[in-house]
């Protein structure tokens, strides 16, 4: 050992190890190293606090350690009678918990070997600090994402494939900087790899954004779709264009039909499947349109035969509402009721009608000029009117049992109308040389916000499956404000709903990973959000929370967070965040960099005195 190495080890020397209990040590300070900070080299060197770290020499291992807290008590064994101050009686204890090791240069975080008692403990140098705060392996792509904000100067990069082939979670309360974390992340991304090529054809990007903070033509990046979805238009203001393309196959799912129909289980659910398979059937032959309208005809012949005035009465109508929507009170009045007889059949004819006269009747005539509606809830509609008319027919079916069941997706036919466009062959919402997409909700009701992200997500991950087994293709959903589809406390829905919903989101983020999909999530409430959920997360980004079951929430959810992080959590400033997780060796403080002017999302504290003006000065006297 030279010189200049004795010389630095007995500065950076701040005293020995005294117990070792699993991971937390405790090492007594060496009196002389008391001070703030220690003079080396001219430069002034911060001494060791809470917070920071020490590194523990066990012959040629190097353990790193982080320091949790320190305390005093009193040295019974000092015998200098000429000490002038009492702090020299005083005994500094640091009580410390394993980070990692040093394997040759590396810096490798976990538990290789603890220490031994009377083991010497040591300052970290810069290199080694640098070391310890490298995040980036060899062979990935570094993202600078900001500065450590205990350590002025020293900045953060994170690898590409370590945090972004990963879920992340990134939370805080409104205005500690949440919103500006998420865009400053994919904002480094973008400008790293947009003209690339390959990662336009190889990675696809979609935000739901809740509140419109992302939905503006720079924010992230300028290369991008905005799909600005609204309820409030009425329908004839929005092209079909402006809405999202989805396929009729990728709503004929019997879960969600029996969620936007809230379907009972046990008897309109089993209703609606019927339905759907045989909507199927008819659109599984050659000429559906036909097909369709020669069953029509069929059941017509069943109910005008009809014995049971009050059950045929109640088929009409619905074969009414299938034929001629606008006007099919005409067709029932063409109709007429024979009490004697107690059947139907044309007005004048006396006794009960055959096939050919029935044929004669508008109801039946009109049917020719049946055409399929241009949008799937309507036709939807109309089968299942057709589907009940021959349960109830049958005897399978009561009307009082199943019709809530159609008036609730009627309810609900034109806000699913407004924001979906299912006259389209594929449900392909990226355009041509575009991988990123933003879905902006804040003009939709509260149903479709928490229907529409469900239904997309599902769509994308089934064709994720068969696109990662091809290419290796990569899929991100960002769910800005993600308590609004993710959480597990809502009374607005009923328990079925609530359980697919969570159920739908839980399989991604556990099976995703294998098919190339990974979740970024964002929100001021994590409490509120499954902690099945969180607990799946790879790397997070806490800003300041203040509510304590939000805190709790991250605590026993987040393995990677030590004493003194969780502690910093209230009182984080804005625009500083703790990042913890795979991606990190260590928990650490981070000052978010700065995004490029007119890049950064549309989410700006109100100034009201700049829109109320300022107030007068008080005039004494």
């Amino acid at each position: 050992m030279n010189n200049e190495q004795i010389m630095q080890d007995s500065i950076f020397k701040i005293g020995e190890v005294i117990s070792v209990d699993g991971r937390k040590i405790k090492i007594r300070v060496d009196k002389a190293k008391n001070t703030s900070y220690t003079l080396f080299k001219g430069q002034l060197l911060k001494n060791i606090s809470v917070g920071s770290y020490v590194k523990i020499l066990k012959g040629f291992s190097k353990i790193i350690c982080k320091v949790d807290g320190e305390f005093i008590d009193e040295d019974k064994h000092f015998t200098d009678k000429d000490y002038k101050n009492a702090k020299d009686k005083i005994s500094r204890t640091l009580a410390v918990s394993i980070l990692g090791f040093f394997e040759g240069e590396n810096f490798e975080r976990g538990i290789k070997e603890l220490p031994l008692v009377f083991d010497e403990c040591f300052l970290l140098g810069n290199q080694e600090f640098e070391k310890v705060h490298d995040f980036v392996k060899k062979d990935d792509e570094p993202l600078l994402i900001g500065t450590l904000s205990l350590e002025k100067g020293q900045n953060v990069n994170i690898g590409v494939n370590s945090l972004f082939a990963s879920h992340i979670g990134i939370f805080g309360n409104t205005g500690s900087g949440k919103s500006y974390t998420l865009a400053k992340l994919y904002e480094t991304l973008f400008k790293k790899f947009e003209d690339n090529p390959e990662f336009k054809k190889n990675a696809s990007f979609l935000l739901f954004d809740f509140n419109g903070e992302y939905a503006h033509d720079k924010t992230i990046t300028e290369s991008k779709k905005i799909y600005n979805l609204t309820t409030r238009k009425e329908l004839h203001n929005i092209k079909d264009d402006e809405k999202l393309p989805l396929k009729e196959t990728d709503l004929l799912d019997i879960e969600l039909i029996s969620i936007l129909s809230n379907a009972t289980d046990k008897t309109q659910k089993p209703f609606l499947k019927r339905t759907i398979d045989f909507l199927k059937h008819v659109n599984a032959n050659n000429t559906p349109l036909e097909y369709f309208r020669n069953i029509l005809k069929k059941r017509i012949k069943l109910v005008l035969k009809m014995t049971d005035k009050g059950r045929a009465y109640i088929l009409v109508e619905y074969l009414t509402l299938i034929i001629n929507k606008e006007n099919g009170d005409s067709l029932i009045e063409s109709l007429d009721w024979q009490n004697t007889l107690a059947y139907f059949m044309p007005k004048g004819v006396s006794r009960q009608v055959n096939d050919t006269e029935i044929e004669a009747t508008d109801l039946y005539k009109n049917v020719d000029s049946y055409e399929f509606p241009n949008n799937l809830i309507s036709k939807l509609i109309d089968f299942l009117y057709l589907q009940i008319v021959l349960d109830i027919y049958n005897d399978k079916a009561q009307n009082e049992h199943i019709a809530p069941a159609i008036s609730k997706l009627k309810s609900k036919q034109k806000d699913i109308e407004k924001v979906f466009n299912t006259k389209v062959d594929n449900s392909d919402i990226y355009p041509s040389n575009i991988n990123f997409v933003v879905i902006n909700l804040n003009e939709v009701n509260l149903e479709i916000k928490k229907i529409l992200p469900l239904l997309i997500l599902k769509t994308l991950y089934t064709e994720q499956k068969n696109k990662y087994v091809q290419d290796h293709h990569y899929l991100n959903i960002i769910i800005d404000e993600a308590h609004n589809i993710l959480s597990h406390v809502s009374n607005r829905e009923s328990e079925t709903w609530k359980d697919y919903r969570l159920e739908t989101f839980e399989e991604v983020i556990k099976e995703g990973r294998k098919f190339g999909v990974f979740l970024t999530i964002a929100s001021q409430r994590p409490s509120d959000i499954s902690s099945t959920i969180i607990s799946q997360l790879h790397n997070y980004f806490l800003h300041r929370l203040i509510n304590n079951n939000d805190i709790l929430a991250v605590e026993k959810t987040i393995s990677y967070l030590d004493k003194v992080s969780f502690e910093y959590l209230p009182i984080l400033p804005t625009g500083t965040c703790i990042f913890a997780g795979l991606s990190a060796q260590i928990p650490v403080i981070i000052d978010i960099a700065k995004i490029k002017k007119g890049y950064e999302p549309k989410n700006e504290t109100i100034k009201l005195t700049d829109h109320w003006g300022k107030t007068n000065e008080i005039k004494n006297g």
